[in-house]
């Protein structure tokens, strides 16, 4: 599905502005097992993929193995704020994707300024992400009650009330437990295009919903170079 999505979405979005080349080398963060990077490579780009989970990431070494043993692509079970792979991929990429991610990631006001360390001259961002105000913003569509799934805007209740619906309709720990960070971490529209402003980036076209479902869209590169 992740690598339908790209093709179909993602990559025909980015494209709208900034050509994707076969030998573009394209930075992933929270690649989860690899579906929206194979796009990638099977457009012929080189990749990397940074993911938080272990699991995940040997998830995604067996989905991506053909292009893992051709070295076409590099995978890391690694926290983006690890200065060490900060400065292992200085200025490395034509192109960084968080797709679905920029809401997971604290303190987004450091981390997106900090994406332009990773870009080459003239790199680009693509940021896909549900924003907090939205129906669905919360991610509570992946509660296991039906219910739950289907109803939308009670993320934005207090915490307390929010945390105690769900324990009701007896949601697992895990799962209550990543919706509230998602709470702790979720960001607005307004929110998102102001950190890009103060961060000395510039969008080079934005889309809501209509370009890939669910998912409010930019692409975003370096002031001086747009």
């Amino acid at each position: 599905m992740q690598v339908d999505n790209a093709a179909k979405y993602v990559i025909p979005f980015i494209e709208k502005s900034f050509p994707v080349k076969s030998d573009f080398r394209v930075l992933e963060i929270g690649c989860g097992e690899g579906g929206v990077l194979k796009a990638f490579l099977d457009r012929g780009c080189s990749g990397v993929g940074v993911e938080l989970s272990e699991s995940r990431t040997e998830s995604a070494r067996k989905f991506l193995a053909n292009y893992f043993s051709e070295g076409k692509v590099e995978l890391y079970a690694k926290d983006i704020y690890d200065s060490a792979f900060q400065k292992l991929f200085a200025n490395a990429f034509d192109l960084i994707v968080l797709k679905d991610v920029i809401e997971h990631i604290p303190n987004q006001e450091k981390i997106i300024p900090q994406l332009k360390n990773y870009l080459k001259k003239g790199g680009k961002i693509f940021l896909g992400f549900p924003p907090w105000y939205m129906p669905f913003g919360g991610h509570q569509q992946v509660c296991r009650s039906k219910l739950l799934a289907a109803a939308p805007y009670y993320h934005l209740l207090p915490t307390p009330l929010y945390k105690g619906i769900l324990k009701i309709f007896g949601e697992k720990e895990i799962v209550i437990n990543d919706l509230m960070d998602v709470k702790k971490t979720g960001i607005s529209i307004e929110r998102f295009e102001r950190i890009v402003r103060s961060s000395g980036l510039k969008a080079d076209h934005k889309r809501s919903s209509s370009s890939i479902p669910f998912t409010p869209t930019s692409l975003v590169g370096n002031q001086e170079s747009s």
